[in-house]
């Protein structure tokens, strides 16, 4: 099961004869893709964002730089939501077709 976490089901055959399914070994390369593309996304958006919103740097934000972190953060999370969203869409489209 999914619950059993990433990456588990591998080598334990799951009854096909012990061939790996190719389908599933690609479903998991394009999920850790996915988790990557994610990492390096929240990495570029702190970045940006806080070289955005962060006049000097001090010991603790104020509350407007705080706001404007919020606020930048939200911004590139939507875009993210947009793109993924779009990606979800294409791979049931292309797992229909299959």
């Amino acid at each position: 099961g999914m619950e059993s976490g990433f990456g588990s089901d591998f080598g334990s055959g799951g009854g096909g004869g012990g061939k790996l399914d190719p389908g599933l070994i690609m479903e998991q390369v394009k999920v850790q893709i996915a988790v990557a593309n994610a990492q390096e996304l929240l990495q570029r958006m702190t970045d940006k964002c806080f070289r955005k919103c962060i006049g000097k740097p001090g010991g603790a934000l104020d509350n407007s730089e705080q706001k404007c972190i919020a606020m930048c953060m939200d911004r590139y999370m939507d875009s993210w939501n947009t793109v993924s969203r779009a990606y979800n869409s294409r791979l049931q489209r292309e797992r229909a077709n299959m």
